[in-house]
Formats: C-alpha cells, sequence, structure tokens
C-alpha cells in the first residue's frame, strides 16, 4: 500500500534534508518547503535514487497566506498527506532587552505561528483522518539564553503549543509531538541530522499507546 506526502516545513542542507531522505526512503513522497527554490530543487535532484517523488516548493514560514497556499498546492500536486514535520527557527543572536522590534516579530511568526497555520492546514487533509504532525524544538525551551532570548522565548511558545495541540487531539489517530533536541545538531554522534531523521521517523511509526507530546533528545 503507497504512502502518504511529507510535508517537511524547513529544509536545508541540515537535519531538513535528511529528514527528507529518511522519509522518502521509508516510501512516502516528500513536498519540500524552504524559501530558496533553486537549493530545494539541487536537494530534489540528489534525492532521485530514492524512487519516491520528491519535490520543492517556495514558501516563507513567516507569511501564513503563503504558507497555507504552499502547502495546499504541493498536497494537490503529491497527495494527501500521513505527515507534517515543521522544522523552522530564527537563529538570530539578541537580548531580552533593545534590538529590533520587527526581528523579533518575524521570529514569533516563524517558531510559533507558522507552526500553527502549518498544522492547522495539513491536519484537515490527512489521508484517512489520521497521521502524525511533528515538530522540531530545541533545548533552549527548557533552558533560556540570554545570547538568544528570542529563539529561546520562540521555541519556548512552540513547545507549550505542541502540548495543547497533542492534548487537543487526545483521542482521535493524529500523534502531534515535539522533538526538543537539547544539543548543538551535528555537536556529536547522536545529534547528527541522519540519526535524528530516523528518531522523526520512529515517532512517526510510534505505536499509539506510546504517544507523548514531547521527545526530550
Amino acid at each position: 500500500m503507497a504512502l502518504g506526502t511529507a510535508v517537511i516545513v524547513g529544509v536545508g542542507p541540515g537535519i531538513g534534508l535528511e529528514l527528507t531522505r529518511a522519509f522518502a526512503d521509508a516510501g512516502h513522497p516528500v513536498a519540500m518547503l524552504a524559501r530558496n527554490k533553486t537549493k530545494l530543487d539541487t536537494y530534489a535532484t540528489d534525492l532521485a535514487s530514492t524512487s519516491q517523488d520528491v519535490r520543492g516548493y517556495a514558501a516563507d514560514a513567516a507569511d501564513p497566506k503563503n504558507l497555507r497556499a504552499t502547502i495546499h498546492t504541493a498536497i494537490t500536486e503529491l497527495g494527501a498527506p500521513d505527515l507534517l514535520v515543521y522544522s523552522v527557527a530564527v537563529l538570530d543572536e539578541d537580548s531580552p532587552l533593545g534590538g529590533d522590534d520587527q526581528q523579533w516579530v518575524t521570529s514569533m511568526a516563524v517558531d510559533v505561528l507558522g507552526a500553527r497555520v502549518a498544522a492547522d492546514t495539513v491536519l484537515p487533509e490527512l489521508r484517512d483522518g489520521r497521521g502524525s504532525l511533528l515538530f522540531t524544538g530545541g533545548g533552549y525551551a527548557l533552558h533560556p539564553s540570554k545570547k538568544f532570548s528570542s529563539l529561546s522565548v520562540g521555541k519556548a511558545a512552540l513547545r507549550a503549543y505542541v502540548q495543547l495541540l497533542h492534548d487537543q487531539l487526545a483521542g482521535t489517530p493524529v500523534h502531534a509531538t515535539s522533538v526538543t533536541i537539547t544539543k548543538t545538531i551535528g555537536s556529536e554522534p547522536r545529534f547528527e541530522p541522519a540519526v535524528l531523521a530516523q528518531a522523526y521517523l520512529e515517532l512517526h511509526n510510534q505505536p499509539e499507546t506510546e504517544w507523548q507530546h514531547e521527545l526530550v533528545y
């Protein structure tokens, strides 16, 4: 039986690319969303050997209208999804005071609003009404850094949102969880992008009896 599409928002050369590879290798068509269409097309060419339909779609996670429309386009072209992976963040160094107001607005739009928009768009399109909504969190949600203040606040808010979403979907065949990555990606073997991607794949295939709102990794 063919698998549904994996919609991955936030595909870059690290974990996003490895998530695409992992889900394509597992048999899912994959829609890769990010701002740079040229890079996405390069990734799609590199992943042609997976034998799955892997396509890139230019999208801005900070623009709700654009993000919704792009996800709908991807689903129309690739088919009903089995899962969403939302793996986007704004990695600006900033402090709790001062700085640029618009940068904070953009950061919150990407970290939190974009996650809600993506979930709200994918959820009613899930094939057979079942699947996974997976979100990349970060250790700053647990231990905030004053050097990365907006990121810390954004990831804490995302963590709270996913817990609420998980509770909202309790009793349904939809698994919502965040993956709170507590160390820098690539800093040691356990945190290599390919290893982390397998953890997401395992979460998607996890028995319903083991579902939780968060995997602290």
